[in-house]
C-alpha cells in the first residue's frame, strides 16, 4: 500500500504498485501512519522534509467508491463515504501540522480525493507528459465544506478554477503551472521525483524552527484550517 523512507534529510512516501492507489479506510490509516514517523523522528533529529510520490500510472484516482457501494443500504453507503471523507480530512490535518517542508511528485493522474491530497502538500511537482488533475468525483463531495475550501484556497485562476469544479476538465501539468495551480514540471518521471528530491534536500538544509514552519502553513491559509477544524492560530508566531 504505501512504504516510507529517509535518504539523508528527506522522508519518502511511496505509494506503491500499479493500481490507481484509490483512498481506502486501509490506506488511508497506511498513509497516517507513515507521516506519524515523520511527525516522531522529526522532533528529534535534524529540520527534514516529507516527499509523497506513487509508483505506477496513477498518483491516485480519487476514493475506493467500491467501498462504500458494495453494500445495499443507502445509509451504510453514507456512513463509509463519510468515513472515506472524514479519513481525507484527517491526512490534509496531518499535513498542515507536519513541521517540515511537503512536496507532493504527480507523475500520473491525480483525481478528485487524490488531487486533494496533492494540493494538502504545500509543493507540487508534475510529469509534463504524463500528469493530470481532475475533480472528477466532485459531484459526490460536495457535502463537506473541505473540499471547495481547498480548491478556493489552492486554485486562484478563475477560469481554472471553474474548468475544475463545474466542468470537471483534466488539467495537464503545463497548464497547471502556468496558472499557479503547481509549482513545477519536468519532462520526465525521473526527472521529476528527482527534482521533488533535491527541492526537500535544500528546504531540509534551511534548519528552519519546524514549529514556526507549521505555523506560518497554517496562517497562509486560514480557510482550510477551519474547514478541517484545526485550533486558531492567533496573529503572532
Amino acid at each position: 500500500m504505501c512504504t516510507i523512507e529517509k535518504r539523508g534529510q528527506v522522508f519518502i512516501l511511496t505509494l506503491t504498485g500499479e493500481g490507481e492507489h484509490r483512498l481506502s479506510v486501509d490506506l488511508i490509516a497506511c498513509i497516517r501512519c507513515a507521516f506519524a514517523r515523520v511527525r516522531t523522528e522529526s522532533l528529534s533529529s535534524p529540520f527534514s522534509a516529507l516527499v509523497t510520490r506513487a509508483e505506477g500510472h496513477y498518483f491516485c484516482n480519487g476514493f475506493n467508491l467500491n467501498f462504500a457501494n458494495s453494500v445495499k443500504s443507502s445509509m451504510v453507503q453514507w456512513k463509509r463515504s463519510r468515513s472515506l471523507t472524514h479519513g481525507l480530512i484527517s491526512i490534509t490535518a496531518d499535513l498542515m501540522s507536519l513541521q517540515v517542508p511537503t512536496i507532493c511528485v504527480v507523475t500520473g493522474e491525480a483525481s478528485a480525493a487524490g488531487f486533494m491530497l496533492a494540493l494538502s502538500h504545500d509543493y507540487v511537482a508534475m510529469h509534463a507528459d504524463n500528469g493530470f488533475l481532475c475533480m472528477s468525483d466532485l459531484n459526490n463531495l460536495v457535502t463537506n465544506r473541505y473540499f471547495l475550501s481547498m480548491m478556493k484556497a489552492k486554485v486562484k485562476d478563475e477560469e481554472m478554477f471553474k474548468d475544475l469544479v463545474f466542468r470537471s476538465l483534466k488539467i495537464p501539468a503545463i497548464e497547471a503551472m502556468d496558472k499557479g495551480v503547481i509549482d513545477f514540471v519536468e519532462k520526465t518521471a525521473t526527472e521529476t521525483v528527482e527534482a521533488a528530491l533535491k527541492l526537500g534536500q535544500l528546504l531540509a538544509k534551511k534548519n528552519w524552527n519546524g514549529k514556526v514552519h507549521a505555523s506560518l502553513r497554517k496562517r497562509a491559509f486560514p480557510e482550510i484550517g477551519r474547514a478541517i477544524g484545526l485550533p486558531d492560530e492567533g496573529n503572532e508566531v
